[in-house]
This record gives structure tokens, sequence and C-alpha cells, in this order.
């Protein structure tokens, strides 16, 4: 990504406009780790939680229009497509699961950028996921992440930084460092990005998707070839027929090695 195609990023992430409409279902949380980094959630909680079932969990990561203090705006405007699938009765008479979607504090991004790598905000979200799993029945085998545009990128980062983490991944819009990629090859992704992204280019998911099939893994890439970057887009992707089957589909696998595989 040139420094050019980054700022853009930074300052306009996915285009929005338009009236917020707050998410349904959702509580409102905080949450402090051992080094007292603070960050805001919201999580929804299946309709007649029972604690003697294990339940999954998607964790979705916001566009940088979701950065603030506020907790609202990780599930609203431009990320509000991006919760909707997951929280949509149909989806959840199906599949009842958690949603959990942190809010990246003000002043802070997901990652570092030049590297690729989690910022100590989103390591923080590693720790309330790690608590959340001890508060609530939810099940290790079948965790979820996805995000647009920055959160695209944090996934991929935090695919790379904790590779037996998660049952599978839906990056849209981002990009990761490609000489990572063996080490999750095992994890079922399915990645989405426009042709026509001027912010984020299209090879950013070229070059991933191309570095986990050498590393022996069988990704999936949806290119659309009239679209760009920004709600518009994301409102497609989240309407993808059978994604919420494909992605509950899914539960944790051994790396590719403990399987014989290739690296």
């Amino acid at each position: 990504m040139t420094r050019a195609s980054l700022l853009r990023l930074i300052l306009l992430g996915g285009v929005w406009r338009g009236i917020a409409q707050a998410q349904t279902g959702f509580e409102a949380g905080e949450f402090r780790n051992a080094k007292r980094q603070r960050l805001r959630y919201r999580l929804f909680i299946p309709e007649n939680y029972d604690p003697q079932i294990r339940y999954p969990l998607m964790l979705w990561l916001h566009d940088i229009l979701g950065v603030g203090n506020d907790n609202h705006k990780q599930t609203e405007g431009s990320n509000e497509s991006g919760v909707d699938l997951w929280i949509a009765a149909e989806t959840q008479s199906k599949y009842p699961a958690f949603v959990l979607a942190p809010q990246c504090p003000f002043g802070s991004l997901w990652v570092n950028f030049l590297h690729r790598t989690p910022s100590r905000a989103l390591l923080c979200v590693l720790d309330l996921l790690d608590q959340l799993q001890q508060d609530y029945s939810i099940d290790a085998d079948r965790l979820y992440v996805s995000g647009q545009s920055m959160g695209a990128f944090a996934t991929w980062a935090l695919l790379a930084f904790r590779p037996q983490l998660f049952a599978a991944a839906v990056p849209v819009s981002g990009g990761g460092k490609p000489g990572k990629a063996h080490l999750f090859a095992h994890v079922p992704i399915w990645a989405f990005h426009g042709r026509l992204d001027p912010i984020v280019p299209v090879h950013e998911s070229h070059r991933m998707i191309a570095a986990l099939r050498r590393a022996g893994g069988e990704p999936l890439l949806s290119e659309f070839p009239t679209q760009a970057h920004g709600v518009r887009f994301w409102k497609v992707v989240f309407r993808e027929a059978g994604l919420a089957d494909w992605v509950f589909g899914q539960k944790r696998k051994p790396p590719l090695a403990a399987r014989g595989g290739t690296r």
C-alpha cells in the first residue's frame, strides 16, 4: 500500500453519509486489561442464552469510521451491514451466536500499518475475548473474525498473531503480510474485495490469497469487478448468499503441518 493510499484509508475509511441507526440487541460494556488499557465494546448475547450450551462467537472489527469513545459507531453507519448479518433473526434462528463489536479508542488504530501487526488496542481485544470466554459459555472451536477496511487489516493481523485462535475469517477490503500466511494456512478464509478499490488496491487480497495457496491453504476470494471501497460494496458483501452458512459451518482445525500438509 502506498503512503497516499494509506492516508486516504485513514482519512476516509469507507465514505458514508446518512443517519446512523443504533443496533438493537447489543449490550454496552467497558473492559480494562491487566495493563489498565480501556476498551469499550458492544456484545450481542443470543436470545434465551443457556449456560449449559456452548455458543459460537463472531468478532466484528470496524473500519476507520468506527473509531471513537462513544461505543456506538462500531455497529452503526458504515459498519451497520457488517454486524446486521450476524445478529439478524434469520441467522440467529439457525446459528445462535455471540457477536462482539469492540471500539478502537480515539487516537488509535487497529494495526501498525507499516508492519501489519496488531496495535495495543487490538491486543486488548484479545484480552477481552479471553475474558468473555470465562464469563460466558463460548465454544473455543467456533470463534470467528470479520472486518472491513481497517478492520480487515486487523483480521489478517490477528490471524498471523494468533493462528490457532479462529475457526474462520472474513476480511473485506484489506490486506496482510504474505510472509506470515503459512502460519494460518489451515484457517478457512473467505476474502472479499472490489476490483475498482482506489484506497486498498485489490492486489492486497491477491497477495494474501496467493501466499495462502502456496502454503497449502484453500482460501476463497470473491472479487467484484464493478465495486470500489465503501459502504455500498460492504452492503453487497454481507448480503452474499450462503456467507453465514459457510462461516458457522467451520470449526477450528489443527495446523497443516500437524495434519501432514505443506507449509
